[in-house]
């Protein structure tokens, strides 16, 4: 199947035995790390690919069980954050991103990006976050019903995975600018089955909300320790009416990196590259251009 707007050669290697990840590896010059979240994959982030490989080397992910990577069962891959976090660094190694890395993170993204983070602070040099998190649920943030009934419900599971009702639902919901048919049918089409959508219900059913969730350790360093980044260049992109992360999310951020520069849109959505990628491209190519990677120590 093509993709529009997607006009790349995809790679693939072992991250672990016997499951292959996809990703992409475009352009040249300082890495920019581009990680996806649930349910998309890295077709969210074709524009902005498009607009920067003549300068920068754009390396895009597919998740384990997302996009084009291979979707195994749970015999033979466990479904957690820790999981993503060591296959991305798996990944960095494999590819030897080195120390000059800018970290660009949407939606899941955000913790399996900051998760690694955590451990290299010092090979994180930039920072581009839209819509996404690096902490626990704000307190004051209800839980989302569309996603407790996914994470905490039979009936919720049975719709992710028996009817694709996520990763359609938010290819028409997760936008304020409607998508075009064939940009939506590009958003699910890695999701066409029963076994091929494990992945969209198990990133639901690891959401933390709790020290009794696997990831809660995780999520809540992060938010502790999300402040030891507020001294290098950061940009925000943030559509403010993704009815989970909203305007709470964004607070969230900006009380941590006080210094990052915010773009946030009253019309756009959780899907903020599809609503406002005229916009977001330029604005951070413009961003990374004015914040250039010093020369590599040693």
């Amino acid at each position: 199947m093509s993709y529009p707007d997607y006009p790349f050669t995809g790679h693939r290697f072992e991250v672990r035995p016997g499951i292959g990840m996809h990703y992409l590896d475009e352009g040249q010059g300082d890495p920019v790390l581009m990680l996806h979240g649930n349910p998309s994959w890295s077709y969210y982030w074709r524009k902005l690919v498009l607009g920067l490989r003549e300068r920068y080397r754009c390396v895009v992910p597919d998740h384990v069980g997302m996009g084009l990577s291979d979707k195994p069962d749970d015999r033979r891959y466990r479904y957690t954050l820790q999981s993503r976090i060591d296959d991305l660094a798996t990944l960095i190694d494999r590819l030897d991103l080195g120390g000059r890395i800018t970290l660009a993170v949407h939606d899941w993204g955000g913790m399996i990006g900051f998760g690694w983070a955590l451990q290299n602070p010092a090979r994180v040099k930039r920072l581009v976050i839209l819509n996404t998190a690096a902490f626990p649920l704000p307190g004051d943030k209800p839980m989302p019903w569309q996603l407790k009934i996914g994470r905490d419900y039979n009936l919720g599971a049975l719709a992710i995975r028996g009817f694709n009702a996520f990763a359609a639902g938010a290819a028409r919901f997760g936008v304020a600018r409607p998508m075009p048919a064939d940009v939506r049918r590009a958003y699910t089409a890695p999701y066409d089955s029963w076994r091929n959508r494990i992945a969209t219900l198990r990133f639901v059913q690891d959401i933390p909300l709790s020290p009794r969730d696997r990831a809660w350790k995780l999520v809540e360093e992060a938010g502790r320790r999300l402040p030891e980044f507020a001294d290098r260049p950061a940009f925000i992109g943030w559509g403010l009416k993704d009815f989970v992360f909203d305007k709470h999310f964004l607070d969230g951020f900006t009380r941590a990196l006080p210094r990052a520069e915010v773009h946030a849109f009253e019309d756009a959505g959780h899907y903020v590259l599809e609503d406002k990628a005229e916009t977001l491209v330029p604005a951070i190519r413009e961003f990374l251009d004015r914040h250039p990677v010093g020369a590599e120590p040693g």
